[in-house]
């Protein structure tokens, strides 16, 4: 597998628009009805389809970084958030409402641009303490280069892969 920082072009990539126009165009249809017919459902039904959403996302993209998150928490915070009823709100930590914060940024305001500042606040807030794990970390800023090369760790521990 190659790692998207092995790429010869890395980080400035191009593509083919007419590779990517069919695709598109069937997300954009299959969109389209989705939203006909969320529109008829009601406004109760789409909040809480919402919801659903914004809560697996969430929970899945945190687990693909190995955090194992609380689907009802996440929900609570997420609801919160967005001012959603349902009836009865879980105490979150600042772990999830960081993920949260930074989810609903980079999904609402999908039109913003995507500035260095951007990217910083979404780190502070995914690392509010300044610690990954047992490791303190540099946030809010590019990584310096006294840092080191950066790594790509997986594997169990003490039989770890560095990509």
């Amino acid at each position: 597998m190659t790692w998207i920082y092995e790429h010869p072009n890395w980080p400035r990539f191009i593509w083919d628009s007419s590779a990517l126009a069919v695709k598109l165009a069937e997300i954009r249809y299959r969109q389209g009805w989705l939203l006909g017919r969320m529109a008829s459902v009601g406004f109760d039904l789409q909040q809480q389809a919402s919801l659903s959403i914004l809560t697996n996302e969430v929970v899945k993209s945190s687990a693909i970084e190995g955090a194992i998150l609380d689907p009802d928490a996440v929900r609570s915070s997420i609801a919160q958030r967005l001012g959603i009823d349902i009836g009865g709100l879980m105490p979150t930590s600042r772990d999830i409402e960081g993920i949260v914060e930074m989810m609903l940024d980079a999904t609402q305001n999908y039109r913003a641009p995507l500035t260095p500042e951007r990217l910083f606040s979404w780190h502070a807030a995914l690392f509010p303490t300044r610690w990954s794990g047992m490791h303190q970390i540099t946030v809010g800023s590019w990584r310096p280069e006294s840092a080191g090369a950066m790594q790509i760790i997986s594997g169990p521990i003490s039989r770890e892969t560095v990509h």
